[in-house]
């Protein structure tokens, strides 16, 4: 059971990267508008804003009005990327060391703790709950259940075959709901980072010229 769960992640996976290749290039058969003014600002400085500071709860009313939602949100993102990597190298059957099995278990147990408690947020608060949409729920549950099967592996080395095929899931999931913000996220932040930049309107260069 295990061996075909594994190459259906394998499967899976490539669906997911080609699907979301094609959705990236399509969105260039919309054209480019042809900006007529003069550029003030610096691109690159834009890109660098978009990724650095442009990321901090500072510079976000909303998640400086609601830091402890940031900071799950923060922590639930982080506990994913573990549960990725730590897919990766058990579909490699690299051995951890001890101290970084250890790593991934805090990471992924956080992970777990911080996507269930946005859940039940998402499901208990009148607000989250109204701009919710089926998708929502669905990515969120399908993402949670892929972290917490990843965190009892890696503690009791049990329930690797739910592993898989819970990833196999999200990998047939992502082009096709919510989740494939993971990649449409650094595009927009880029595109946001060069017209911004070359516009010369970042907030720290505002701040300079105005004094």
């Amino acid at each position: 059971m295990t061996p075909f769960l594994r190459y259906a992640v394998f499967l899976s996976s490539g669906f997911c990267l080609v699907s979301l290749l094609i959705l990236l290039i399509k969105t260039f058969a919309f054209g480019r508008r042809t900006n007529y003014a003069k550029h003030r600002g610096s691109a690159v400085r834009g890109v660098l804003y978009a990724f650095g500071r442009g990321m901090m709860p500072t510079e976000k009313e909303s998640a400086r009005r609601h830091l402890f939602t940031y900071s799950a949100g923060v922590t639930y993102h982080g506990g994913i990327l573990a549960a990725l990597v730590y897919l990766v190298l058990l579909l490699l059957e690299y051995e951890l060391p001890a101290p970084l099995l250890s790593l991934f278990r805090l990471l992924l147990t956080l992970g777990f703790v911080a996507g269930f408690f946005l859940l039940l947020r998402r499901i208990l608060l009148p607000a989250p709950r109204k701009l919710s949409c089926p998708d929502d729920f669905a990515a969120n549950i399908l993402v949670t259940a892929f972290v917490l099967l990843g965190a009892v592996h890696s503690q009791w080395e049990s329930g690797l075959p739910l592993f898989f095929l819970t990833a196999t899931a999200v990998f047939l999931y992502v082009p096709l709901g919510k989740i494939r913000h993971c990649v449409f996220f650094f595009y927009s932040r880029v595109l946001f980072g060069l017209f911004y930049g070359s516009r010369g309107v970042l907030p720290q260069e505002k701040k300079q010229e105005a004094a």
